[in-house]
């Protein structure tokens, strides 16, 4: 939109300096020229006067040398009869022409005009030739019309800047919206715009405010459903919790204490999660072995009851993701939940983390997922479970700009793998490469 402004601004101001400098240009020319003529004809009127004094050579020649032109060898006086006077320029026949015709007339001389007057005297017409050289005729014109030029040149150069200012204010006004729409777009919700600019900008840009303001207003609205749905499950854990407290000491009272102590915990971050509002969310990050250790360790427990044996593989090593700790730790547990929900007792499973590639696996040695297509549907389980676990995932790996991805694995059954997104900084350079590929391959 810049350079456009520039553009329409270059070629109008250029079209209207064109316009008024060439018929200025040659105005100045005609100005010039009539100027020279005109001091000729007062040049040949002083010696109109002389003529009709004296027809005395001497006195005629005294005169002549008396005027500018006659000094400078460019005024001739043609008396019939006599030998010309001065320095003639004129042809001969211009002069005849004058003569016989009793009239004043401009003719074409060598390196200039003559301007040629006749004066009426007793023997006959007299003639008195004044001579104008070229450079005469041109006097001042080069100059005046490099001002003319200079000044349209700096006419054209305050419209193009002019315009560029212009552009630059639109341009980076509608820039600033365009990168809180896109910022918006990918997740941070807090982004607003500065209402500046020209007036139908800061209106758009009061209204995308105003349309941000009433997402973030619609999410934490549904949020503190979520917060208040969770909050009534504190009344069974409650009585869950009452229930293994009256339980006999042992290592099955300490588990299912632990159970619920840990169910307890997982329920108020939920809803102190649930709680904030979503503009105080953007920038949460956390690093995934750390989860992956700490559910890791929650899980042993009931793997051990189980008879599952487990391993993990990459553990030791942080990546960083751009995801709340809670909502990193909810994906996990439904990644092993999910292995404890549709596998046979007994049947193993693996953790694997590959810092390298970004990915986040869950293998297990079950029967494996009959359809991942329909696995992947929201709210639909081919195993009587809510579907919602395998969607928990899929939401915290869009938030990182990656995917999820389900097949076989190692061990003969499912493998759910997490694959969280590059961050922008690592993503930028390829995505300028590519593009620079493709414009020096065209």
């Amino acid at each position: 939109m810049r350079w456009a402004l520039v553009r329409v601004a270059l070629a109008t101001t250029s079209m209207v300096a064109l316009a008024l400098l060439v018929p200025l240009a040659i105005v100045v020319g005609r100005l010039a020229h009539d100027r020279a003529v005109t001091a000729a004809r007062d040049q040949s009127a002083a010696m109109v006067t002389v003529l009709a004094v004296t027809d005395d050579s001497g006195e005629i020649l005294r005169a002549m040398l008396a005027t500018r032109a006659g000094a400078n060898g460019r005024l001739a006086v043609h008396v019939p009869g006599r030998a010309v006077l001065g320095t003639p320029h004129a042809a001969t026949g211009d002069v005849d022409t004058a003569a016989s015709e009793g009239r004043s007339l401009i003719a074409e001389a060598e390196t200039g005009l003559v301007y040629l007057r006749t004066v009426a005297l007793p023997g006959g017409t007299a003639v008195i030739e004044v001579f104008v050289p070229d450079g005469e005729l041109t006097k001042g014109v080069t100059g005046a019309r490099i001002a003319l030029a200079t000044l349209a040149f700096v006419l054209v150069l305050i419209s193009v800047v002019t315009a560029d200012r212009l552009g630059a204010r639109l341009v980076r006004t509608a820039r600033g919206l365009g990168d809180a729409a896109r910022r918006f777009g990918e997740g941070d919700l807090s982004t607003r715009v500065d209402t500046d600019g020209p007036r139908e900008l800061a209106e758009a840009g009061a209204a995308f405010n105003a349309m941000a303001d009433q997402v973030v207003g619609i999410v934490d609205a549904e949020r503190e459903i979520a917060a208040d749905l969770s909050h009534r499950l504190r009344t069974p854990l409650t009585a869950l919790r009452l229930d293994a407290d009256a339980l006999p000491p042992g290592p099955d009272a300490d588990r299912i204490r632990e159970a619920a102590d840990s169910l307890q915990r997982q329920v108020d971050e939920i809803i102190l999660g649930a709680r904030r509002s979503v503009t105080e969310r953007t920038g949460d990050a956390c690093d995934v072995d750390e989860v992956l250790t700490e559910r890791l360790a929650f899980w042993a427990v009931l793997a051990e009851d189980h008879g599952r044996r487990w391993t993990a593989e990459g553990t030791g090593r942080s990546l960083w993701v751009p995801v709340a700790k809670s909502e990193l730790s909810a994906a996990v547990d439904a990644m092993l939940g999910n292995v404890f929900a549709h596998t046979p007792q007994g049947a193993p499973f693996q953790a694997v983390l590959d810092v390298r590639r970004r990915i986040l696996a869950v293998e297990d040695g079950g029967p494996g997922i009959a359809d991942p297509e329909e696995a992947m549907e929201r709210g639909r389980s081919g195993a009587g479970s809510t579907g919602l676990g395998l969607d928990i995932v899929r939401r915290v790996a869009d938030a990182t700009g990656g995917s999820l991805h389900l097949g076989h694995s190692r061990l003969g059954g499912a493998r759910v793998a997490l694959v969280f997104g590059r961050p922008q900084s690592e993503r930028q350079p390829r995505k300028y490469w590519r593009s620079r590929h493709r414009a020096e391959t065209k």
